[in-house]
């Protein structure tokens, strides 16, 4: 068997090629998510310079918290753009309908700005998603803003991170080039559907979205931090992969690995799990 499977845990941390930290529980790294997007907003409010963050629905349990924090701060959120990474898409290339349980636009507004004093919101141009037809755009607001604050994420069973799939073999394309990817539509793996499909809606697969639009690693890239959470069972194999094997187009998640600043936190069950 592979050593990257049978490697301990003390050996893991030892070895991974992203720097990797060990929390208590999935509710520890909610709180944690939640406070470095605040603290991270109230420094730059201090200092007079926007925040760009970029923002997963996956985790999104941080969000509620997020919000609580903001309103009995009073943090404003005038001067901050939250973009999230991607979005289901339906057979016709358009965003899946808002009232769809997997929509993404509703976990944010029922999630987070919902939750927030209308007084302290951000403008809904301030609250944006990738568009299909609108790619060129999403790609250009970054350019235009300068920077990104933070990425917080977790990664997919097969690597993905955003919705950026892993490469297949004969896919026509080098991991520099993949690492430059813009944003764009894809049919989403079908690992993705499988285990998506069976956490979030109960393994109804054939209602399930084949289609999706995300950020390209590019732009995912750029952020000052990038920080992945992995607290789920599933997620061992996938974190032990990015962790010890070669950065690869085939685990987009792996090129964390070349990052100046990213972080791989996990829970203190995932780590000690065994086969």
């Amino acid at each position: 068997m592979k050593s990257t499977y049978t490697c301990s845990s003390a050996d893991f941390l030892k070895n991974s090629k992203i720097p990797t930290r060990v929390m208590t529980d999935e509710a520890a790294m909610y709180e944690e998510i939640a406070e470095l997007m605040a603290s991270t907003i109230e420094q730059n409010n201090a200092k007079g310079e926007k925040t760009v963050i970029i923002c997963p629905v996956g985790p999104i349990a941080q969000y509620p918290i997020l919000a609580d924090k903001i309103n009995k701060r009073n943090i404003s959120l005038k001067d901050c753009w939250f973009i999230n990474m991607d979005e289901y898409l339906d057979e016709n290339d358009c965003a899946i309908d808002y009232g769809d349980p997997l929509s993404f636009h509703a976990s944010m507004d029922k999630m987070l700005y919902s939750r927030v004093k209308t007084s302290l919101l951000m403008p809904k141009e301030q609250r944006l998603f990738p568009e299909p037809q609108k790619e060129a755009e999403i790609d250009e607001l970054f350019e235009k803003l300068g920077k990104v604050d933070l990425c917080l994420t977790g990664v997919g069973i097969n690597g993905h991170i955003a919705f950026n799939e892993s490469a297949k073999p004969e896919d026509n394309i080098t991991d520099e080039e993949y690492k430059n990817i813009g944003t764009r539509k894809l049919n989403i793996a079908t690992e993705t559907i499988v285990n998506n499909g069976a956490n979030k809606i109960f393994g109804a697969l054939d209602i399930f979205p084949r289609r999706c639009i995300t950020l390209g690693m590019k732009q995912l890239l750029k952020a000052k931090t990038i920080k992945v959470y992995l607290y789920c069972r599933w997620q061992w194999g996938i974190m032990r992969k990015i962790g010890l094997e070669d950065e690869s187009r085939f685990m987009p998640a792996s090129f964390l690995q070349s990052h100046p600043n990213a972080e791989m936190v996990i829970t203190e069950e995932l780590l000690n799990m065994k086969l």
